[in-house]
């Protein structure tokens, strides 16, 4: 346990680290890549130039120091931070690397403000979570390590089929080079595809499994992303994948990973629903075909947002899932639909979900909520869920970055945004 002291001090700290903590952040990720670059493997470069992974790490201290005197209160952000870092093949020889930089981008931000008494404080309170993270990773390696068919690192996989599934959106089917077994996983989950590109090196990244639990094979769904605009490393991975892996090829493959997984209460009678747009259908398509798999459960409610026909994905398995069960409800919603989009009958409805829509369509009052997809539709998501008085012990979503930056549309009145 940390002693009062250091609690004492970090509680004093706390706004000043606060108001610094992003300019913290972006000095802390340089001065580790110069001093120690052989962590720079672990990190996504595009989520580097965006200033996403500074503003995520920022509020992730933050946080922290804000609860310093109840740990607890950060056990589901700890678990968020040990699945990706179990994905990723974090080891505990590597906190020390982080801890000394931290405190050296704290000083160099900081200046004499950050007094021997101060850093000693913040190096006990990163010592005593990076104890809590080295655990919980410890117990997900060996979980990994005992499954049946399991393994920690990296699996060769066969890609069997590519299967282009929208303008934008190819599925890979994937299995064992090996010819072993597959250990299971929960539906929302993520596997990590490492890539190496000689001219261009790149870390690992992360695709949720687009299919359900208990198949031969898994299945990613990766949707192609613009290229290099104004020298950001995006789509390199994403594009390689769609432009010049193919049928018969190897990729390396993580195990399954993540805690964005069905909520357990609605696993037995709490109407669940899901709300996707754009790419994120992906962990919440694997979600609904679990939980129809499974058979006798309560309401479930499926909406998918997309722009329009051409970049939708997965609209066949999707209509299939209310076909299969007398449970199930979908809607499809375009908000740039096309002209065949209207006389085929591919969506349900046109426009941007709110609150109206909602509540016509959704029990809100008892369902749990699922949602994902680019940041402006999670924002318009979230906020349209306080507005009908949803408590957050009934919403998960996933997201890279800051989830202030979700928890922030609430304060503002939702309104639809392009996905």
């Amino acid at each position: 346990m940390l002693s009062p002291e250091t609690i004492e001090i970090i509680k004093r700290i706390t706004p000043v680290v606060a108001a610094n903590a992003e300019a913290i952040t972006r000095r802390f990720y340089p001065r580790m890549f110069a001093g120690d670059p052989e962590v720079k493997a672990f990190f996504n470069q595009a989520h580097q130039h965006s200033g996403g992974q500074q503003r995520a790490l920022a509020g992730a201290i933050c946080a922290y120091f804000s609860h310093i005197d109840d740990p607890a209160v950060l056990g589901p952000a700890v678990e968020l931070i040990a699945q990706k870092h179990c994905s990723l093949g974090i080891r505990p020889d590597q906190y020390p690397i982080v801890g000394k930089h931290l405190l050296g981008a704290i000083q160099d931000v900081m200046g004499d403000a950050a007094t021997d008494e101060i850093l000693g404080a913040v190096a006990e309170a990163y010592g005593f979570l990076a104890d809590v993270c080295i655990r919980r990773e410890e117990e997900i390696y060996r979980q990994q390590r005992e499954a049946v068919g399991g393994w920690n690192g990296y699996r060769s996989f066969i890609v069997d089929r590519k299967v282009p599934e929208s303008d934008l959106v190819t599925s890979f089917y994937l299995r064992p080079a090996d010819g072993g077994p597959l250990p299971a996983f929960e539906a929302g989950q993520y596997v990590t595809v490492k890539v190496d590109l000689p001219e261009t090196p790149t870390s690992p990244r992360n695709y949720s499994l687009s299919d359900r639990p208990g198949l031969d094979h898994y299945r990613i769904s990766v949707k192609r992303e613009p290229g290099l605009a104004a020298g950001a490393p995006d789509g390199l991975i994403s594009n390689h994948l769609h432009d010049v892996v193919l049928a018969g090829e190897e990729l390396q493959i993580g195990p399954p990973c993540g805690e964005f997984t069905i909520p357990t209460a609605t696993a037995a009678d709490r109407p669940i629903v899901l709300l996707a747009g754009g790419i994120g259908v992906t962990p919440l398509l694997a979600m609904a075909k679990d939980l129809v798999h499974r058979g006798g459960h309560a309401p479930l409610y499926f909406l998918q947002a997309a722009r329009n026909g051409r970049v939708q994905a997965f609209n066949d398995e999707i209509r299939a899932l209310e076909i299969s069960s007398d449970a199930v409800t979908t809607h499809v919603m375009f908000d740039a639909p096309l002209a065949d989009d209207l006389t085929t009958g591919r969506c349900d409805s046109t426009g941007f979900i709110d609150a109206d829509f909602l509540r016509r369509w959704a029990p809100i009052d008892d369902a749990s909520f699922c949602f994902c997809g680019p940041k402006p539709f999670m924002q318009s998501v979230y906020a349209i869920l306080k507005e009908l008085s949803v408590d957050d012990d009934r919403i998960r979503f996933e997201f890279f970055g800051p989830r202030q930056e979700i928890l922030a549309a609430a304060l503002v009145p939702a309104q639809g945004l392009r996905i």
